[in-house]
Order: C-alpha cells, then sequence, then structure tokens
C-alpha cells in the first residue's frame, strides 16, 4: 500500500504536532498507512534572526530585530505538497500565511485547541521568586522576547522592562536563558511547552521536557496579551482538489476550533495579511456565538477592539474587528 506522506518541520516542536497528527490519522484510519516526511524550511536554516510572527521591530530600543517572514517557515512544505512529494502538510497555525500558493488550502485543525497564552518563564537564580505575578517583578527586568506583538503588549503593562532579542526553538531559548547573562526572562507560548512535556508545578516551576532548573513560569492571561493569530492550533494543508485528503482532514478536523481560527484569520487577512504591524487576535466560543478580541499597535499606543457572530459568520466577524482598529480614532 502506497503510504499517505504527511510533511513536518524537523524541529522537536514541530514532530510532535506531526506526532500527534499521525497518531489520529492511524487510529481514524486503520486501513491506510502514514508516514512522516521531514523537511528542513528556510526559516529553520536562518538560525541568527527572529522567528516569524507578524510585526517588526517595535519603535524602541533594544527591541527584537526585524523578523522572518512567514512563508519562510512553510514554503518547502509547500512546495513538497505541489509536487508530490507529500500529502498533507502539518503547520503551527500561527506561521501559515493566509494568502496561500495557488493549489493549496488549509483543509482543517488537528482537534482542540491547545493553551492559547504566552507565559514568561523567568530565572529564580538572581533573586526573583517563584509564582510571581506582573507587577511583582521589579523595574528594569531584561526579557528576551523577537515578537514584537508580545514586546508591545508586555511594554504597555510594564513600560519599565528592558528588551533584548532572541533566537531560536522552545529548548535552544530555555537554555540562553539559563547561560546567558543579562538575560532574566523570555516569553513562550504554553501551547509549545505543553507539547514539549515541559509543565508548571503547582510551586510555579518549570518541570519535564528537559527544561533547565532555576525557571519559573508567569502566566499571562489574553487580558493582559492576545496570543499571535492561530496560536497553539495545528493546521493541516492539503492539495485543493485531492478528494481523499479532504475527507481524512474533515475526519481530524476540531470544527468550533476552525471557526475560531477563521475569524482570527480573516482578521490579520484584513488587517493585510503579513501586517507589519504588532497585532494580536483570539476568539473563543462563548454562549454557542464566537467572542474575537484583537490589538493592533497602529500608533503610540496599544488599541483594541472586540465583537461577537454566530459560529457561521467567522470571517464577516474577522473583517468587522479589523475595520474597527483601522478606524481613524473618533
Amino acid at each position: 500500500m502506497t503510504p499517505i506522506l504527511i510533511a513536518t518541520r524537523g524541529s522537536a516542536l514541530a514532530r510532535a504536532q506531526a506526532g500527534m497528527v499521525l497518531a489520529g490519522c492511524r487510529g481514524k484510519f486503520p486501513k491506510l498507512s502514514f508516514e512522516l516526511v521531514i523537511i528542513k524550511t528556510t526559516g529553520d536554516k536562518l538560525q541568527n534572526v527572529p522567528s516569524a510572527e507578524s510585526g517588526l521591530t517595535a519603535d524602541r530600543p533594544g527591541g527584537p530585530a526585524p523578523q522572518l517572514p512567514r512563508a519562510l517557515f512553510t514554503k518547502e512544505l509547500e512546495d513538497a505538497l505541489l509536487d508530490g512529494r507529500a500529502d498533507l502538510a502539518v503547520h503551527s497555525l500561527k506561521d501559515l500565511p493566509t494568502d496561500l500558493p495557488p493549489g493549496l488550502r488549509l483543509a482543517g485543525v488537528a482537534g482542540m485547541r491547545a493553551d492559547v497564552r504566552d507565559v514568561l518563564i523567568y530565572r529564580i537564580d538572581n533573586g526573583l521568586a517563584p509564582r510571581m505575578r506582573l507587577p511583582d517583578f521589579p523595574p528594569g527586568l531584561t526579557v528576551a522576547t523577537g515578537s514584537a506583538r508580545r514586546l508591545s503588549q508586555l511594554l504597555a503593562s510594564r513600560p519599565d522592562f528592558r528588551a533584548i532579542p532572541i533566537r531560536g526553538n522552545v529548548p535552544t531559548r530555555l537554555r540562553k536563558l539559563t547561560t546567558q547573562p543579562g538575560m532574566d526572562a523570555t516569553i513562550l507560548a504554553a501551547a509549545g511547552l505543553e507539547r514539549l512535556d515541559i509543565r508548571i508545578s503547582p510551586a510555579g516551576l518549570l518541570r519535564g521536557g528537559g527544561a533547565p532548573h532555576d525557571l519559573a513560569a508567569c502566566v499571562l492571561e489574553p487580558e493582559l496579551m492576545l496570543p499571535c493569530v492561530g496560536q497553539g492550533a495545528i493546521g493541516l494543508e492539503i492539495r485543493e482538489h485531492d478528494v481523499r485528503l479532504t475527507e481524512i482532514c474533515r475526519r481530524l478536523d476540531h470544527h468550533q476550533t476552525s471557526q475560531c481560527v477563521a475569524a482570527e484569520r480573516s482578521f490579520l487577512r484584513a488587517m493585510g495579511g503579513g501586517c507589519q504591524t504588532p497585532i494580536g487576535a483570539y476568539a473563543c466560543v462563548t454562549g454557542g456565538r464566537l467572542y474575537l478580541r484583537a490589538v493592533a499597535h497602529l500608533t503610540q499606543n496599544v488599541r483594541r477592539a472586540e465583537g461577537r457572530a454566530p459560529l457561521s459568520g467567522a470571517v464577516a466577524l474577522g473583517e468587522k474587528v479589523a475595520a474597527q482598529l483601522l478606524a481613524k480614532p473618533s
């Protein structure tokens, strides 16, 4: 039997996510054969440039360096789909551009979304204590981040913090935090930690997954820091007219999560697709309806908007919230 080939990046997190999809495929389609195909993307090779997340450097000294376009983390996987070297590509949905190459489409979201929140990871060997909240940290804390979205929202709450750039996958960033002088903290996605089996203990410390000791975690709620569009969701990309893969993705898809990320991606597209502005958005289902919150650093101040719609109105909701943010202040 010719196997169905599932393409993924080679990082530990990407492999973990692809492994989840592989297990789901084998569980729901036991008579079919599936195999993983590991592909190195351009973004993986450029280790000295900050990671792909919408937004450029905040207009502030010490902010993150210019960032890679999202497509550099997906292009080689999409090329493999188009030339037949793969049948399904698994993406961290936050890395997938809103405009896909001709002939490809986003066919679903694999399972329920993971925790969408960001987490401030900090050292406790320099006088800081576990289980601190954001207001508890001393002035001048040095936070390493490559994300203008994170930096913009963090400095809106703690303008006294200092930011420096950082690059690398989750294990690399945790190692840098514990070994490089002058770095007090970094910000990572809770979903990435979870999928690498790194947990936050009741005492507020990082445990498991090879996480270094002497690191603690401060979870940043969406009210304080809205996530990147698609954060925590696993996207399934296929060739546009592949009937067999369409059915496979339909069986793997989590409908409510799909509608939530559809609203977020519609918002991002309406804001300009790859938007060169620090933005974040998060949609959830409350009372059977979509609730979308969004943030953008369009001027000197962080601006916010929100809206609600039926589950069937995801695209229109994203466009409506974007229009609110893009409108001139009254």
